[in-house]
This record gives C-alpha cells, structure tokens and sequence, in this order.
C-alpha cells in the first residue's frame, strides 16, 4: 500500500503561483504513474496532470498545458505540481494519486489517494 501526504495548498490571486507537494511512503515507487486530480465544488473530479516514476513521462490536460509542471524528487520521494499563471478556475480541490503504470486519466484507475488540499484562486 502507498500512503500519501499533501501540501502546499492555499488562498492566492489570479497569476499568482503555487506549489503542491506529495510525500510518498510505502513499498516502492518505480513501477507506478503518479497523478493530479481536482475537484471543484459541485464537480465531478477532473484529471491534471501525470508522470511516471520510472521515466518521468509527463501528461497535462489541455487546460493546464504550459502552467502546470509535474516532478518528482527520488531521494526525497516526493510528486510535486507547480502550479503558475493561476486562475480563479483553477480553484478546486488537488488531490494526488497513485496507480498501475497502465493509469490514465481516469479516477478509477488511481488505487491510492491523499487527503487533499484545498486551492483557492481569486480574481
């Protein structure tokens, strides 16, 4: 089982940046894709971005492309999003998630969760 911890979410103005933080503990980490999700209020979840450990291959949705960065640190086990030029739309829920190397970006497919953290983006 992996366990996630996130960070790094706040209250901040249009175009300002942000930098989320997911800490990963459990087995090994090699052979699975880490992702981004959110959730706005009312929404369904919405996939943002993810990477494979392994190669560090990386996926945006198109409405983050060129804003949002997606990493990981091996030593520190650690996924990050940078999250800049943000905007009031941007506000939702973030949560990270991990799953099989076949994940896409589809929520089911992601068999672990963090506890979220909440992203606020005013205009």
């Amino acid at each position: 089982q992996v366990q996630l911890v996130e960070s790094g979410g706040g209250l901040v103005q249009a175009g300002d940046s942000l930098r989320l933080s997911c800490a990963a503990s459990g087995r090994t980490f090699s052979s699975y894709h880490f992702a981004w999700f959110r959730q706005a209020a009312g929404k369904e979840r919405e996939f943002v971005a993810a990477i494979s450990w392994m190669f560090g291959n990386s996926y945006y949705t198109d409405s983050v492309k060129g804003r949002f960065t997606i990493s990981r640190d091996n030593a520190k086990n650690t996924v990050y999003l940078q999250m800049d030029s943000l905007k009031p739309e941007d506000t939702a829920v973030y949560y990270c998630a991990a799953g099989s190397m076949t994940a896409t970006y589809r929520s089911n497919e992601y068999n672990f969760w963090g506890q979220g953290t909440q992203v606020t983006v005013s205009s």
